[in-house]
């Protein structure tokens, strides 16, 4: 039996487009989860990957939204999340082979996913400070980004930073740490801290 169609939403003109571009530098052949790839490899999932987005729990992320702002989020959007939503639940449609992305795009949307994907280490960075407790600054600073190490399993952390004139900056909570999903947190914006700052919560 087929499941009954009632969504205008396809695999081949959005759902795949998202996958490509959120989920499969992990879910493909050769990543570190079962492929999404292709239509005939999604479908058998369709309901256990609606669950896992609505839930936030899929793409991983490990930061807690809306604390902080981060330029690499792979989070997905509010419309990405009601058009598989609408695909899951509306019979999950393949839809016609000439929606499917060009192939060069394909392999563009691909590589921009490894990327977020794979900024699990960062390479040493001229004027890069590695920290670990409480930390004073001594001299301006421009803060990039943030990439947590030894976070224990299944912690709760929180890094701010108290300026010297009393404002608290948010910069990233860590909650229910999971260490396989460790990587680089890159703010959408670089945060000039002044002398005096003080970042806890490392």
């Amino acid at each position: 039996a087929h499941d009954i169609i009632t969504t205008p939403v396809t695999w081949n003109r959005e759902i795949s487009r998202i996958f490509y571009s959120r989920c499969v530098a992990c879910h493909r052949e050769g990543g570190t989860a079962f492929s999404l790839m292709e239509y005939s490899e999604t479908f058998p999932w369709r309901t256990a990957i609606k669950e896992e987005i609505l839930e936030r729990r899929m793409p991983p992320w490990g930061g807690v939204k809306g604390f902080g702002d981060f330029r690499n989020d792979q989070a997905l959007t509010p419309e990405q999340l009601e058009l598989i939503t609408s695909w899951s639940q509306g019979g999950s449609p393949e839809g016609e082979a000439k929606d499917l992305p060009a192939k060069d795009k394909l392999d563009e949307m691909i590589k921009e996913s490894a990327w977020y994907a794979g900024a699990t280490h960062a390479d040493h960075q001229p004027g890069e400070i590695v920290v670990k407790g409480d930390f004073k600054l001594t001299k301006p600073f421009v803060l990039d980004g943030l990439f947590p190490q030894n976070v224990p399993e299944d912690s709760s952390v929180q890094i701010i930073a108290e300026l010297p004139d009393g404002r608290i900056e948010p910069l990233l909570w860590l909650d229910q740490y999971k260490q396989q999903f460790a990587h680089v947190f890159l703010l959408r914006t670089p945060l000039e801290l002044p002398a005096g700052t003080v970042v806890t919560g490392i």
